[in-house]
């Protein structure tokens, strides 16, 4: 039986793996210019052109590859793999029409390598649908593959593929994730879909920022060690949700990230060494023991309200004098709180440093504030001599200088408001910052006016110098 043109194809890219389909259409092009005089189809041309290579076309192309083998352009295939990670679904507007549609992203990988599948409209159900879990192994048929934003090759799965759950995986030989799974001082090249351990060195946080997509988005900021200590990653998680993160994530906490990749760290960021970068299809687990959430016994420093949802910002210190970021729902209680308050809190998360009252499962009250406790003189410093970078500061000065508010384009392309003026004491002078929602509360200084700039961040400033950055718990009080 005669091929039909894709298959042909589909046979020579497979047997010869220097071509590929861009390449393979100019030699068809070619025949059909110097041969026939015009007479050949590219189907007639494909025919010469496997003759040239040594190439024959009487056999039935293969169906069921091993991901190592996959090559794009390949049609009407079957893959087995083990699931590594299964992103959230995405729903977009067609760009040729209004028309919705729907895709997410599957990873899989055998013993040799790993690849993403693309499930499309209403196949993306499909994880759903099969109860399917990381670590589960699939056959993914009747796929094609193309080649994906990265050049790379990315199976497709439309609505004539099919997903099969394999129950019995004896027989395929495939390295179980925790199989898979390497310590922090197993990692030196960058490599795709990895499942790594590590314990947690610095405050994890989570930051906006504006995706490739346009969308707002959130990350996860943290840095992963080894057992010693020894070797320190940055590590950051992209596109995550809230529910996404467990309850507790502090340092010191032991976890396993699973479908991460390693790239050349940025050294403007780290130390040089390798970065460990996850997406919304990571799975963050604590491989210790989650303890009960303590209460926690805190001084309110500073207190903002977000405009954009009404929570109560605050900066607090505990008894030793650490410093905790709060984010407190007020709708949900009815206590006032106030500056210099004595607060005791059940909280919903806590994520590093940060402790979230946002559920109903939390609680706060205010205590007798007669009891001993740290005071926030303690964070108030004189100008000359703040030195200490990402430590809260409490500076009284005077506005030396008309601020100055401009917007400035991030890598992503999204478009944020700075504001930034001089303020001094009588031992010198720095600049305060302000970026986002903060650039508001610089641009109404006015010049000679006596302030006391509550909880801002000693910053390594953009020409080198130190500045004060406002955070979120931020506050600008006038001292009259």
């Amino acid at each position: 039986m005669t091929l039909d043109y894709n298959k042909m194809i589909e046979i020579i890219l497979e047997e010869n793996q220097e071509l590929d389909f861009d390449k393979l259409k100019e030699m068809i092009e070619e025949k059909k210019a110097n041969v026939g005089a015009g007479y050949l189809t590219d189907q007639g041309a494909l025919f010469l052109v496997a003759a040239d290579l040594g190439i024959s076309l009487e056999k039935s192309p293969k169906t069921e590859y091993k991901i190592k083998d996959i090559f794009i352009g390949a049609r009407d295939i079957t893959i087995i793999g083990r699931i590594i990670t299964i992103n959230p679904i995405r729903t977009f507007l067609k760009r040729d029409s209004d028309q919705e549609s729907r895709n997410r992203i599957i990873s899989i990988y055998d013993k040799d390598s790993s690849i993403r599948i693309k499930l499309w409209d209403d196949l993306v159900d499909f994880p759903e649908q099969l109860n399917l879990k990381q670590g589960d192994l699939i056959k993914v048929s009747n796929c094609q593959v193309k080649s994906g934003l990265d050049n790379r090759p990315i199976v497709n799965l439309g609505n004539s593929g099919s997903i099969d759950l394999i129950i019995d995986d004896t027989k395929h030989h495939i390295p179980t994730l925790s199989e898979i799974t390497v310590t922090i001082d197993d990692l030196s090249t960058p490599k795709d879909n990895l499942v790594i351990v590590g314990n947690i060195s610095s405050d994890p946080r989570i930051s906006e920022f504006t995706n490739s997509r346009g969308e707002h988005s959130k990350s996860l900021h943290l840095e992963l060690s080894n057992e010693e200590g020894t070797r320190k990653i940055r590590c950051v998680i992209w596109n995550i949700t809230e529910e996404s993160v467990p309850k507790t994530l502090t340092n010191n906490s032991k976890i396993k990230l699973i479908g991460v990749k390693t790239k050349v760290g940025n050294p403007n960021f780290g130390n040089g060494d390798l970065e460990i970068h996850g997406d919304e299809g990571t799975v963050i687990e604590l491989l210790e023991e989650e303890n009960p959430i303590e209460n926690y016994i805190l001084r309110v420093i500073s207190k903002r309200i977000d405009k954009n949802d009404g929570k109560l910002l605050s900066m607090a210190i505990d008894r030793e004098s650490r410093p905790y970021f709060l984010k407190i729902n007020t709708k949900l209680f009815e206590t006032n709180i106030d500056y210099d308050d004595i607060i005791e809190c059940y909280p919903t998360r806590i994520l590093g440093n940060t402790i979230e009252l946002t559920e109903q499962d939390s609680f706060i009250q205010v205590l007798n504030n007669e009891q001993e406790f740290p005071r926030a003189e303690q964070f108030e410093i004189k100008i000359k001599n703040i030195g200490t970078i990402n430590r809260p500061y409490i500076v009284e000065a005077i506005v030396l200088q008309m601020p100055n508010a401009s917007e400035v384009n991030t890598k992503s392309g999204e478009l944020i408001t700075v504001a930034d003026t001089i303020v001094g004491d009588d031992t010198g002078e720095i600049r305060l910052v302000g970026w986002r929602e903060n650039s508001s509360l610089v641009s109404q200084l006015k010049i000679g006016e006596r302030i006391k700039i509550m909880a801002a961040v000693a910053v390594n400033g953009r020409e080198g110098n130190i500045e004060l950055s406002l955070k979120p718990y931020s506050e600008i009080v006038q001292v009259s």
